[in-house]
């Protein structure tokens, strides 16, 4: 099986970030990498409460009604 036929791996992005050395960056570069980190939290941050919003209204519409 060719490696561009299975599904591509969910890499655990945040690990590999928080292993790389620092040193190198200029202090500009850091604050950009502050603000990009930021962003991207807000960005997970909001769409785990979107997906449990859904999972609440599926819970709700399949939940079994008693009587």
């Amino acid at each position: 099986m060719d490696d561009d036929d299975r599904p591509k791996r969910r890499g655990d992005a945040a690990s590999l970030l928080s292993g790389e050395s620092l040193d190198s960056y200029s202090l500009d570069e850091l604050d950009a990498r502050v603000v990009l980190l930021e962003a991207e939290i807000a960005r997970v941050a909001a769409h785990r409460s979107k997906s449990s919003a859904q999972r609440l209204a599926a819970d709700a519409l399949f939940k079994p009604k008693v009587s």
